[in-house]
């Protein structure tokens, strides 16, 4: 009470905790936030209440018209309760000026932006950092994305996205980690850890926001925004453990999806965020909606603008992206008894924590440091190690007889409408990037090249014969310069310098906006325009690599038969083609690995690796038709690359896999060790991987599941022995009643370099 006593005398005297705060160059103490926050929510009107749950976007915010903006008014009103889409120093202190010295309260407001894969430091787009399999550089790519936005002013990230998907005709997949739940998982609490650190008072940690809650990774079709529909024992086993951790590393906010989950969209579904959410899970932040979903579930059916936000509400949210439906409802709404103040309360409370965790309190311009903003953004530490990270994302999916890596020699041709591409580097959602900034594959092979080797160049090619689909996929500034000669014309320069080299590096693929938020794709292939380029430089009988550019898994069949070498590049960053042209000449040896499976054919989709068997499975592994089996009449069975799967310069041996016993107890650790040689000429990575099989259970079950991995670095001839604990928390999953079980029975594990892997043993899981 005497601290309480003490606020509020400091209130009475006027002297605020934001004007403290200005006075002073260091944070203020403040109560504890329980107290603080009570304190100040029963000083609040309903007006101001409802203000704390608007998130509108910056709109027509600009340096030195803050107080002009339109915004502005409602922040000094108290109807706002943070911006996003807001950057820099000077604007955010601006803004943040408004609320803190202008609006009755002095409430702080929240700065969120989609850094999603890094801030001006660009690191690959999320797909591409789940092919490091390195959970320690993903972790770090967070924390270096958290110090550059935290000192622009941003102290809260929409980001990690951890929706699983399996479908690589949805755009968005290039924004997650993959289609496995487990690696998935692992790679959602680095992140939360990276963004947030140990102790969010510090100036250089943000608020992370896990997302979409939930399933949005499958809709029908691959049909970005549409419905997701499946059973709840598909959801908890396969789509819901990457949320879970997500939560358990203590991720300060959730956005819900924009898909429905059993017939109710996910912003007004109270199971999910009420019942799952809070009361299974724990969560203790706050939600946020998706851009405008309160307004767009009157779209799904669910009623006016009022019913959608009352429904949203009663579900659990307590931040309204830009809807403005809380702020323009809710008080006829609490009129009409169809929600309630506790719930308006506990909403605003939830926010004001947030703030107060922050130390936004303590003192509101704490990520307002011009100091930091000239020194720690883009700095030269930072891009070396986005370097070594987009090194390690890149996967090398062909290489026949040791095509790669390149000599630093002779004639070099780089063609394709991708090799002088600067501004498409970073890939999709990379709102933050500095486009002029990034590397170009052709500018980072004159880098790592010198004068060693004459680099000759065309572009070949424009990324596709449609006009108008090229501009669609090249939006937001990341042109490819459309070329306006004719096809032939392109053609024959690149043909003139492809007959001058010795060997050619055909930079091809997708922009960076052919994936994303909606860019679905029916067409899984590279465009046509540059299928056509690719065939006639192969016809020139000169070795020709393949450096792919995608934000997806693409249908490469005709490629992985027809070029001697492919090297999957994803979106690498805003050091892309130093990475790229390190790889391509051998000074660094590629690692990577896939964390989606590449169909052979769009008519395999979905398509991931632990799926589970049919009463009719194929029974041969040669692709072979079997009538009244479960296969296709016109394809095979399996992808063209599995999940796990990536090669290297040098090649690894795994031998005597073996179990510390035949018997696990569920109270037991059981270890599995495997023998691995470098048998190549290279010092190398490589990604061993675990996998499990419950051959019995009371419910179906995957024919494997990833339930461990280690990336090692042997040196050529050297031998490791690689081990893992596998404990009984492994082996569990939901059964038929939702119930988190291991039942007894027989195991088989498998240890190998990627999902195809058939080195296994057995052991028996008994009470």
């Amino acid at each position: 009470m005497k601290l309480k006593a003490t606020i509020i005398l400091l209130l009475l005297t006027g002297l605020t905790f934001a004007q403290k705060a200005k006075k002073s160059k260091t944070a203020i103490t403040i109560a504890p936030k329980e107290v603080f926050v009570s304190d100040l929510l029963s000083k609040m009107t309903l007006e101001e209440k409802l203000g704390q749950l608007n998130l509108p976007t910056s709109g027509d915010i600009t340096t030195g018209q803050a107080n002009s903006s339109n915004i502005a008014k409602k922040i000094e009103e108290g109807k706002v309760g943070g911006l996003f889409n807001i950057k820099s120093v000077k604007k955010i202190k601006e803004v943040q000026k408004i609320a803190v010295e202008k609006s009755r309260l002095k409430i702080p407001l929240l700065f969120g932006m989609d850094v999603i894969h890094g801030y001006e430091t660009t690191f690959p787009i999320p797909l591409g950092l789940s092919c490091t399999w390195d959970m320690n550089l993903i972790k770090r790519s967070a924390q270096i994305a958290a110090q550059e936005a935290s000192a622009d002013g941003i102290n809260w990230t929409f980001s990690p996205m951890v929706d699983i998907s399996r479908d690589p005709r949805w755009g968005r997949v290039s924004e997650g980690s993959g289609e496995d739940p487990y690696l998935g998982s692992q790679i959602a609490k680095a992140m939360v850890s990276g963004y947030q650190g140990d102790d969010l008072m510090k100036n250089n940690t943000i608020l992370s926001c896990v997302k979409h809650f939930a399933l949005y990774g499958a809709p029908e079709g691959g049909r970005d925004y549409n419905t997701v529909d499946m059973s709840k024992l598909r959801m908890f086993n396969e789509y819901l453990p990457p949320y879970k951790a997500a939560i358990d590393a203590g991720t300060a906010s959730v956005m819900a999806s924009f898909n429905e989950i059993d017939g109710i969209p996910a912003t007004g579904n109270k199971w999910l965020l009420t019942d799952l959410l809070r009361k299974q899970w724990g969560f203790k932040g706050f939600v946020v909606t998706d851009y405008t979903a309160i307004m767009e579930m009157s779209e799904h059916g669910i009623g006016d603008m009022q019913t959608a936000a009352a429904m949203a509400l009663n579900a659990g949210v307590e931040m309204d992206m830009v809807s403005d439906g809380f702020l323009s409802t809710l008080q006829k709404s609490l009129n009409e008894g169809k929600v309630s103040l506790a719930q308006i309360d506990n909403a605003v409370r939830l926010i004001l924590n947030a703030k107060y965790d922050l130390g936004l309190f303590h003192d509101p311009y704490k990520y307002c440091d011009a100091n930091r903003a000239e020194t720690e953004i883009f700095t030269s530490s930072h891009r070396s190690e986005a370097k070594k990270i987009a090194i390690e994302s890149l996967v090398l999916l062909k290489n026949e007889n040791q095509t790669l890596p390149l000599k630093k020699s002779g004639t070099i041709a780089v063609i394709g409408p991708l090799a002088d591409a600067k501004e498409n580097m970073a890939g999709t959602w990379s709102v933050a990037t500095k486009q002029e900034n990034s590397i170009s594959l052709i500018a980072g092979i004159n880098s790592v090249v010198g004068n060693s080797a004459k680099i000759l160049y065309a572009k070949g090619s424009n990324l596709d014969y449609d006009a108008a689909l090229e501009e669609r996929a090249t939006m937001f500034g990341k042109t490819l310069h459309r070329d306006n000669r004719t096809t032939e014309e392109l053609l024959s320069e690149a043909l003139k310098i492809a007959n001058q080299a010795d060997v050619i590096v055909a930079a091809l693929g997708e922009s960076a906006e052919f994936s994303g938020e909606c860019s679905s794709r029916t067409n899984l292939e590279i465009p046509q325009a540059q299928k056509d380029l690719l065939q006639a430089l192969l016809k020139t009988g000169k070795p020709v690599v393949l450096v792919l550019f995608d934000g997806r898994p693409l249908v490469i069949t005709d490629e992985s038969k027809t070029v001697p070498a492919i090297l999957n590049v994803w979106f690498a960053g805003s050091e892309a083609g130093y990475a790229i042209a390190d790889v391509l000449f051998g000074n660094e040896n590629p690692s990577g690995k896939l964390t989606t499976t590449f169909p052979r054919s769009v008519g395999q989709v979905p398509i991931y690796y632990a799926v589970k068997n049919t009463g009719r499975p194929l029974g041969n592994k040669e692709g072979i038709f079997e009538k009244f089996k479960s296969n296709y009449i016109d394809e095979r069975n399996e992808p063209l690359f599995p999940f796990g799967f990536g090669l290297s310069y040098t090649s690894f041996d795994y031998s005597n896999l073996r179990l510390s016993s035949a018997v696990m107890n569920t109270n037991q650790t059981l270890k599995a060790s495997v023998d691995i040689t470098n048998t190549g000429n290279f010092d190398g990575k490589e990604v061993v991987q675990l996998y499990i099989r419950d051959l019995v259970g009371s419910i179906t079950r995957p024919i494997k599941e990833l339930k461990g991995f280690q990336k090692i670095n042997l040196k050529k001839g050297e031998k490791q022995t690689v081990t893992f604990e596998i404990t009984v928390e492994d082996l569990k999953f939901y059964n038929s009643d939702l119930q988190f079980v291991a039942e007894p029975g027989k195991f088989q594990v498998f240890i190998g370099t990627n999902s195809d892997t058939t080195n296994k043993i057995e052991f028996d899981l008994v009470n």
